[in-house]
């Protein structure tokens, strides 16, 4: 079932188009990366569907409806767009406020303070935590009114590596209830490790939405061969209309083929070959593939 719509949305800032007639859908109990590189229109179209920007066509909507029209929405979807506090108050009475204004009960501050690891924090005040901690309090606040959705701009950021495997985990636990975590990152290594699927955009338009297992697969086979004729070996590969690229000194990266094609390739041209072994694309590779393609023209 989707619980997140986005349809045919477009967003104009004066002649800017930020995002241009994007559609996905987003199934319950998924984790989601939603990635693309700077200006791509990620955050314009999160903004779109929590309610702070009003598209200029189109749809952004949960369970059916646009966020104005939910019913108690902070109890339906969690939202961190971004991690912000007034500094003066305290971690506890700043979610007690936020508690206050939505109709929940207060001793929700101190239970969602606990849940992110800042129990020990709760009468510090915010304006001394550092940006880690400033993330966690963001994240329990989005928590307060116990949602089925999540919304998130960039939660590693400012995260050390135990606090970035804690929000894997953390996240993976909130899926594993059957809620929907939607969530913009660009820590690539991080996101691969932690969602079911990827929404990829690029100039404000859908590039790709996968599953993260097929996702490694669009880029196609890589082969990493290492050769002490490396030269000669990149001349053949070539010839026989291979992409090979270097890696360090000693190594290629041939894409489009196979090692049984590589090696007969070789033998065949008399090449010395000391390795040759299947690399299966990363995300991070697989991202800069599907995002690489020269600027296009956006729509006034």
């Amino acid at each position: 079932m989707s619980i997140i719509s986005i349809q045919n949305l477009t967003k104009d800032f004066g002649p800017v188009r930020a995002v241009d007639d994007l559609s996905f859908d987003i199934d319950e109990g998924k984790v989601v990366g939603f990635l693309g590189p700077n200006g791509s229109g990620k955050t314009t179209t999160l903004r779109s569907l929590v309610g702070l920007v009003t598209p200029t066509t189109g749809t952004a909507t949960i369970n059916g409806l646009p966020y104005t029209a939910l019913r108690d929405p902070v109890t339906q979807i969690g939202v961190m767009l971004e991690a912000a506090s007034h500094p003066a108050r305290t971690a506890r009475n700043h979610l007690r406020v936020l508690a206050i204004e939505s109709g929940i009960p207060a001793s929700r501050a101190d239970e969602m303070l606990e849940l992110v690891d800042l129990g020990g924090a709760a009468g510090r005040r915010s304006g001394g935590f550092s940006l880690g901690m400033t993330q966690r309090l963001g994240l329990a606040a989005a928590l307060l009114g116990d949602p089925r959705i999540l919304v998130l701009d960039e939660p590693a950021n400012g995260l050390d590596p135990e606090g970035i495997r804690w929000l894997r985990d953390f996240l993976r636990d909130l899926a594993s209830e059957g809620r929907t975590v939607l969530l913009s990152s660009h820590v690539l290594s991080e996101v691969a490790q932690t969602v079911d699927e990827v929404v990829v955009i690029n100039h404000g338009r859908l590039i790709t939405h996968s599953p993260l297992s097929a996702l490694s697969n669009t880029t196609g086979p890589r082969v990493r061969v290492r050769s002490p004729q490396l030269e000669k070996l990149a001349g053949v590969l070539t010839a026989w209309g291979f992409d090979a690229d270097y890696d360090g000194v000693d190594a290629l990266v041939v894409a489009g083929s196979s090692q049984a094609s590589i090696g007969q390739l070789a033998f065949d041209h008399g090449v010395v070959l000391h390795e040759i072994a299947a690399e299966s694309s990363n995300l991070e590779d697989v991202f800069f593939d599907l995002t690489s393609t020269p600027d296009m023209e956006m729509a006034a």
